[in-house]
């Protein structure tokens, strides 16, 4: 099976009008009835030409499609469908990766799913959608999208963690990813910095976990070290989850562990630049991604 994932204008206005109504039309009765139901080939194609949309092809065959509509920096995904016969085989899944990658700049992603359709709702949560809004009969679900920074330096590194770490509070969970030297340690201690906590923020690897107070009166930071951990039942050994949400907690090399500590957390995750730098330059790139209802609005 052959499976792509493109960005369509007006051109495309009779297939995706056609997708729209087959799949929409095999979805239970709804009252009141889906909107998409009186879409027609004119209105999709002044939709496509505003924004555009993508349309997802199976062996070459038009299966599946969703409509752009920014409002601010949001973007909602609006009449959302794949045909009847091509549903369970990852389209649905690809048209949102695919969204994700075309948007990325601003700040979220948002759907509006039906109440009585907790199938969808229960979609849109596998991909990283979390509840933000309910107005009978919609559930609002919304996604952020990552945040790209492109780092030279250290400091730069360093001034980066302390810019996201003074919008945090407490209860914050952050998962740091990358290989070694990649900064992550440095990131934390802009971290400390950001959130004006004692004592200097360096690598916990041999004592796993070192508590940083704050020195305003604002959350501690605790700052842990899972590189020499086996696994799940070594960091629950540390019972970190008895101060979470009364701490900001920053876990290095934590991906794949700390994800289960709290339903919301920030991913950040450093990589080297491929690119030669000239002198001292060492640039990083750091993507860094909100989960869960903390980071939706």
């Amino acid at each position: 099976m052959s499976l792509s994932v493109r960005r369509v204008g007006h051109e495309s206005a009779e297939a995706v009008h056609h997708i729209i109504r087959e799949a929409f039309s095999n979805r239970p009765a709804l009252d009141p009835p889906a909107d998409a139901l009186l879409e027609t080939v004119s209105s999709i194609a002044t939709r496509l030409a505003l924004n555009g949309g993508l349309v997802a092809r199976v062996d070459g065959e038009a299966v599946g499609t969703l409509l752009f509509d920014p409002v601010g920096d949001t973007v909602y995904l609006r009449r959302f469908g794949v045909l009847p016969a091509a549903q369970g085989h990852g389209v649905a899944a690809a048209m949102v990766d695919t969204a994700v990658e075309a948007w990325i700049g601003r700040a979220r992603l948002t759907v509006l799913a039906r109440e009585e359709l907790p199938g969808n709702i229960a979609f849109w949560e596998r991909r990283g959608f979390a509840q933000a809004d309910r107005r009978t009969p919609y559930v609002e679900l919304s996604r952020p999208l990552p945040r790209l920074y492109d780092v030279p330096t250290a400091d730069d590194m360093r001034a980066l963690g302390a810019r996201i770490g003074a919008d945090l509070r407490a209860g914050d969970l952050l998962v740091l990813s990358g290989g070694l030297g990649a900064g992550k340690t440095t990131f934390a201690q802009g971290l400390g910095e950001g959130l004006g906590v004692r004592g200097g923020v360096t690598s916990p690897t041999f004592v796993i976990a070192r508590v940083h107070p704050s020195l305003r009166g604002g959350p501690d930071l605790v700052h842990v070290d899972a590189y020499r951990l086996g696994g799940m039942a070594e960091l629950d050994d540390l019972d970190l989850d008895t101060s979470l949400d009364q701490v900001v907690t920053v876990v290095e090399w934590g991906e794949g562990m700390a994800e289960t500590l709290a339903d919301s957390r920030l991913e950040v995750r450093i990589s080297r630049s491929e690119e030669e730098a000239e002198g001292e330059l060492d640039p990083r790139h750091v993507e860094v991604v909100g989960i869960g209802t903390r980071w939706v609005s």
